[in-house]
């Protein structure tokens, strides 16, 4: 009989759990699991909280369905009737341009301009920066393969301006990340694939959608799920689906205190609670400063190289007003904040236009991000400070004066990873060492291949594979 310990509870840990025993179903394999979390619930940063007609995330409030593993996987639980996706017809997203929220260009993807038209019109960029982001057509592709920033990469072909004004408020929303520092090949591989194939960004994204409008009108193509998706609840439905499906020992409000490696190269964990458990191999789904500290002893080496992945904090600060006070038409999913404004807020999302069903009808539910790289320092403000900040902000950029009727606050300190230049070469001396101090021992998570929801399920999937020895 093969036991696995999974140490940590967030959607990488569950997921593992949720494949091995898949998994090693099919295979007929003898297999049993204790996932072991240290928090009361699990899901790790996926929290929603539901009452009153509100359905409000405290983390991440969507996945991505170009990336199909959160969709599979909700759909293999029986989830597909309960996946919702955003109102597109109202999708919009504004910049904060010199205090006033201005509306990104139509028909930029990511950051690259794809409509002339709206693009030249656009107030958001000067007239040498839209010059500037054409020469992307003309501009020569890197030679070699080595990591770069984001920001490097952007400047290179787009410019400065594209980097500031797009580029930076709409990356740090997604990755919480300086792109100065942010590894290129590590989070956009896509963009390298393209300047390699298409030499340009523009041409690339338009040849692409060529190709998909070229598939769909031949009757081809997939049918068309929205871009980002939840589901009617909450994303806390996945987790807790996940977590009944599961038949393995899953012990929570726990910390794992040591983890030992015995003669015969199997491993002991001791609990805080005072149990032990043993284990023929680990996987370990923590945050990697908390995987450093418990293989320090094992591996200075290792931990060492753990400790590189840096992390940020963020706060989550969501507000409900009554509709009839608020004078903004909200007509879009919310505004991204450039580092260059004088606001103290990474960016808003407008959560009742963006999704269905998230607050009553005479109510609206904004949710505002604080922190992050630019301000790391305001998440350590009380509650009350962070709620009175974000209003200050939501006066001066949208003319909102009401009271909020609801107002919900998360703080996640030192949980956004940070993917640094050099992050896969990182990854991949991480799992050499562990590999030759401490066999059987796996990573999976956001630390590692990817932060979103559809990338830590993936990890788990393949963590799952690779311990059973299944394709």
């Amino acid at each position: 009989m093969t036991h696995i310990i999974i140490i940590g509870g967030g959607i990488a840990g569950l997921a593992t759990a949720h494949y091995l025993q898949k998994y090693a179903q099919e295979n007929k394999v003898n297999l049993t699991y204790t996932l072991v979390e240290k928090d009361p619930k699990f899901g790790g940063k996926i929290v929603t909280s539901a009452s009153d007609g509100f359905i409000i995330e405290g983390g991440p409030d969507s996945f991505i369905s170009q990336k199909p593993w959160a969709y599979r996987l909700a759909v293999e639980l029986g989830l597909k009737e309960r996946l919702i996706g955003t109102n597109d017809d109202r999708r919009k997203t504004y910049v904060v341009h010199k205090g006033k929220l201005r509306p990104l260009p139509d028909g930029v993807m990511l950051i690259v301009p794809t409509r002339f038209m709206p693009f030249a019109l656009s107030p958001l960029i000067s007239p040498l920066g839209k010059l500037r982001m054409g020469m992307d057509l003309f501009i020569p592709p890197k030679k070699d393969d080595a990591d770069e920033s984001l920001s490097d990469f952007i400047t290179r072909r787009l410019g400065r301006e594209a980097l500031d004004k797009i580029a930076e408020p709409l990356m740090a929303g997604i990755y919480v990340a300086d792109p100065m520092r942010l590894s290129l090949k590590s989070t956009f591989p896509r963009f390298i694939a393209m300047e390699k194939k298409y030499g340009s960004l523009i041409k690339g994204m338009l040849s692409q959608m060529k190709a998909r409008a070229q598939s769909a009108q031949n009757g081809n193509a997939a049918p068309k799920l929205p871009l980002f998706m939840t589901l009617r609840g909450g994303l806390m439905e996945l987790v807790n689906a996940i977590v009944d499906n599961l038949t393995g020992e899953l012990i929570s409000s726990v910390r794992v205190n040591e983890l030992s490696r015995t003669a015969d190269g199997r491993y002991t964990v001791e609990l805080s609670n005072g149990k032990v458990r043993r284990a023929d191999k680990v996987v370990i789904a923590t945050p990697a400063y908390i995987a450093a500290d418990l293989l320090e002893s094992h591996s200075a080496a290792l931990a060492t190289e753990l400790r590189q992945i840096r992390y940020l904090s963020t706060a989550t600060v969501s507000l409900a007003f009554n509709r009839a006070e608020i004078e903004h038409p909200l007509d879009g999913f919310g505004f991204v904040v450039p580092k260059s404004e004088d606001c103290k807020l990474m960016a808003c999302t407008w959560v009742s236009t963006k999704f269905s069903g998230r607050a009553p009808d005479d109510q609206v539910l904004l949710r505002v991000f604080v922190g992050g790289y630019k301000r790391e320092e305001l998440v350590d403000l009380s509650d009350d400070e962070l709620v009175a900040l974000v209003r200050g902000e939501l006066r001066r950029l949208m003319g909102i004066t009401a009271e909020p009727t609801r107002a919900e606050i998360y703080h996640w300190r030192k949980s956004n990873a940070q993917y640094d230049v050099g992050h896969i070469e990182r990854v991949d001396r991480i799992e050499q060492l562990a590999a030759e101090a401490l066999p059987g021992m796996h990573f999976t998570g956001s630390a590692f291949k990817g932060v979103g929801i559809p990338d830590c399920i993936r990890q788990g999937e393949e963590t799952a594979k690779a311990i059973l020895s299944v394709k």
